[in-house]
């Protein structure tokens, strides 16, 4: 089993799907990676041998933050909103989208489940 920057690599997946399991490494960083290691992308997780493993991982630590220490960046960031206050950590507080989105509809993965309210009641005919 393939172990990069503390995450298990999926064997029976192509190379290029298989390092996008690692937090901050997406398609295109992945097939960078693997091209600049020579290695095909379309080669299996399980068929890639010490040396491929060995180059992925320098690549991986010499040029990119993952995992951890993205994780922890982002939190920093989010906190620094925060703290100053302004709209973008107003919207990070209340748990509401933050880049414009309409919120009278949709945005439901932001705001939760719905609360029903109960509408009013009519007065009674006389």
């Amino acid at each position: 089993m393939a172990r990069i920057a503390g995450v298990d690599l999926p064997k029976s997946k192509r190379g290029e799907i298989g390092l996008t399991y690692i937090y901050g490494i997406g398609p295109s960083t992945a097939r960078y990676i693997l091209e600049k290691n020579n290695i095909d992308p379309n080669k299996k997780v399980h068929e890639w041998n010490d040396q491929d493993l060995n180059g992925i991982r320098t690549t991986i630590t010499e040029e990119f933050k993952v995992e951890g220490a993205l994780r922890s960046e982002v939190q920093m960031s989010i906190k620094r909103l925060l703290d100053i206050a302004c709209y973008r950590g107003l919207r990070h507080r209340k748990g509401l989208p933050l880049r414009g989105q309409r919120t009278k509809t949709n945005s439901r993965t932001r705001k939760g489940k719905r609360k029903t309210v109960a509408g009013k009641k009519k007065a009674p005919k006389k």
